[in-house]
């Protein structure tokens, strides 16, 4: 089960992998995850990273592409993966099909959560993160329910951030869908539902 999660900032895609992950065993490979950890750990590649998160631009294709590539070669990932974040293009999604066919892989579908974009605004400006665990929440959470500490808004997750992702995927990733339904790989599930009803409909498309 290898599988793509298409689907704009704040769609639920990590939510709905985290289910899968439990559920089936196999790899969430998160490029937010992957890039945060790099721009904490202070890397030369995290720091080259940072300023365009914090600007809400998408990170350079190569340097995202360097991070998934070692991602894949983890034990973890042989029996399956989900993708979460990328590609974020098709010129990555190209590039990540070439990767993948020479470890003698391939993409087994590209899972598109639709949510409308002013839905997602609202979600995310709701958003808060601890500082001290990552652990996400809400804004009714004045401390982190897990340890304790102290919730903050990510710049990434402030509205006028959130609209300038969004413009953004919609220009560059939105091409993306055609690319996978061309190659009779795309399915489509309704990310408004509640969490429950979603991960149903994720099941169903995945033949789960």
């Amino acid at each position: 089960m290898n599988i793509v999660l298409l689907g704009g900032p704040g769609a639920g895609k990590g939510t709905m992998a985290q289910r899968l992950v439990a559920d089936f065993g196999v790899a969430h490979i998160s490029t937010g995850d992957l890039l945060r950890a790099a721009v904490k750990g202070g890397t030369e590649l995290g720091m080259q990273a940072k300023k365009y998160m914090d600007a809400g631009e998408l990170v350079p294709d190569q340097l995202v592409i360097d991070l998934v590539k070692e991602r894949l070669a983890d034990d973890d990932a042989q029996e399956g993966f989900i993708l979460d974040g990328f590609p974020r293009n098709t010129v990555q999604a190209v590039t990540l099909d070439s990767e993948l066919s020479a470890m003698g892989r391939t993409i087994d579908c590209a899972l598109l959560i639709d949510v409308a974009p002013e839905v997602i605004v609202e979600r995310l400006s709701g958003r808060r993160t601890c500082r001290a665990c990552g652990y996400t929440g809400t804004a009714a959470d004045a401390v982190c329910p897990k340890c304790g500490g102290e919730m903050y808004q990510r710049d990434d997750d402030k509205p006028e951030t959130i609209k300038n992702r969004l413009d953004v995927y919609e220009k560059s990733t939105s091409p993306l869908v055609e690319y996978y339904r061309g190659q009779g790989l795309l399915k489509t599930v309704d990310g408004a539902q509640a969490i429950d009803e979603v991960y149903a409909a994720v099941k169903e498309a995945l033949g789960l």
